[in-house]
């Protein structure tokens, strides 16, 4: 784990204690829009192929930033619910 997504796992324990067992379980199952997803992915490809533009680069490291946020609240929402059910 990188000291970025470290700091940003400390940051967001607040936010992971207020969850309740339902919201927990809700955001478990987010998941992108299907478009959102496509374009991450194409992106993506763009990115491994060495062709992103700057705006595109700016784009993805944001997508990328925004699913980094929601896997960490996903961690913590999965530790509260095993917590409640003593696993």
């Amino acid at each position: 784990m990188t000291t970025q997504t470290t700091a940003l796992h400390e940051l967001l324990d607040p936010v992971g204690q207020c969850l309740t067992p339902e919201g927990a379980r809700r955001l478990i199952d987010l998941r992108a829009s299907v478009p959102v997803q496509k374009r991450m992915d194409q992106l993506a490809a763009k990115s491994n192929a060495g062709t992103l533009t700057e705006s595109e680069r700016s784009e993805y490291e944001s997508l990328v930033s925004a699913g980094t946020f929601i896997a960490i609240l996903q961690s913590k929402a999965r530790t509260l619910l095993q917590g409640s059910t003593g696993t």
